[in-house]
């Protein structure tokens, strides 16, 4: 009777243990868990370096492409990648809205990765921001993150914002202009009706990032850009939405695809990539899939790491919607895109609320 009593006592003991040990996961859940969902890559050499991927744009669909490249770099290469969403009022992903919470991931991040468009973030969400570009993080920017922000009338941050012209001299037309060498101008050619065509820049066609790019064809439209860096690629319009479309002759070749190096004040000199495509479509493409993978890892000084035939495919299932201006997949949670095999994106398109 004593052994059963006793063995009744050390179940019971258990039992409770587990029930505590258990109770914290929830108790540490905190608001800003609800705007991010995390890849964590198990194995590779990105083991034990995160990256943060910031998706808010209006029309290019990023809450799509960034997720799913975040889940190829942590899947195939081993980095934790967090992907952080702007939300509406119900929590879902809102693209192109400016409520974002948990932005302090970035202050133990190794690179940024940014498909943003006219945001206005709360004070403490650019305040980790501004941090990390001080310390000289590396940062990849996709299509309109060179306007990222649209915050002009923000007395902290207005800087920032792709229209300043105020007393901070040396932040002229802001962050984009700043960082990466290049605001926004205007579209090149006829969005949704002429897509692009990407050629390497023959003095750079040995460039790490370009291992293995070939055969570059994306359905988003040219950008004017005369960017402050090192061109890589430039951009041919083309006189409709198919690879084998005939180039306008109308239009001259721009830059599509560039690095340099930045430095913010009395910040450290950091690494920048920046690419005016990237819309959900583009990122089918496998030579441009293959350019953007290969620049996480220049970003991060990995260029030993960059082979020609990388592993680049999808994991999971990757359906995306065709880039546009009034509709998005809505409806849906950052916590619905977690895992490997969820699928990118789920929801049905509607319109949304336009700025």
């Amino acid at each position: 009777m004593k052994k059963i009593l006793t063995a009744m006592l050390l179940l019971s003991i258990a039992h409770f243990m587990f029930s505590f040990r258990a109770q914290p996961e929830t108790v540490l859940q905190t608001d800003a868990d609800k705007y991010k969902v995390v890849y964590k890559g198990d194995k590779g050499p990105g083991v034990g370096k995160n990256i943060v991927f910031i998706a808010t744009d209006h029309e290019y669909r990023g809450e799509e492409s960034l997720p799913a490249l975040a889940r190829i770099l942590a899947k195939r290469y081993g980095f934790t990648c967090t992907v952080v969403f702007a939300l509406d009022e119900n929590n879902d992903i809102l693209p192109g809205g400016s409520n974002i919470k948990g932005l302090e991931v970035l202050d133990k991040a190794d690179l940024l990765v940014m498909f943003m468009r006219f945001a206005d973030f709360p004070d403490e969400q650019m305040k980790h921001i501004d941090d990390y570009i001080k310390r000289g993080g590396p940062i990849m920017g996709f299509r309109t993150s060179t306007h990222a922000f649209s915050n002009k009338k923000n007395a902290k941050w207005g800087h920032y914002s792709w229209d300043y012209n105020g007393p901070k001299t040396e932040w002229k037309d802001g962050f984009g202009e700043y960082v990466f060498g290049e605001t926004w101008v205007s579209h090149y050619g006829t969005n949704h009706k002429q897509s692009s065509r990407i050629i390497i820049e023959e003095s750079q066609a040995k460039h790490p990032i370009m291992r293995g790019v070939k055969d570059v064809w994306v359905q988003s439209g040219g950008y004017t850009a005369y960017p402050k860096g090192t061109v890589l690629a430039r951009g041919q319009v083309l006189n409709g939405m198919t690879p084998t479309s005939e180039p306008d002759k109308t239009k001259e070749l721009l830059p599509v695809a560039w690095v340099r190096d930045y430095k913010i004040e009395s910040g450290k000199t950091g690494r920048a990539f920046a690419v005016t495509h990237g819309a959900s479509e583009d990122i089918l493409n496998e030579g441009f899939r293959r350019m953007v993978i290969n620049a996480s890892f220049w970003l991060l000084g990995m260029d030993k790491q960059i082979k020609p035939d990388n592993d680049i495919a999808f994991v999971g299932p990757y359906k995306p919607t065709t880039f546009n201006f009034s509709g998005y997949k809505a409806h849906v949670k950052p916590a619905d895109l977690a895992g490997w095999d969820s699928l990118i994106m789920p929801g049905e398109i509607v319109k949304k609320k336009t700025k």
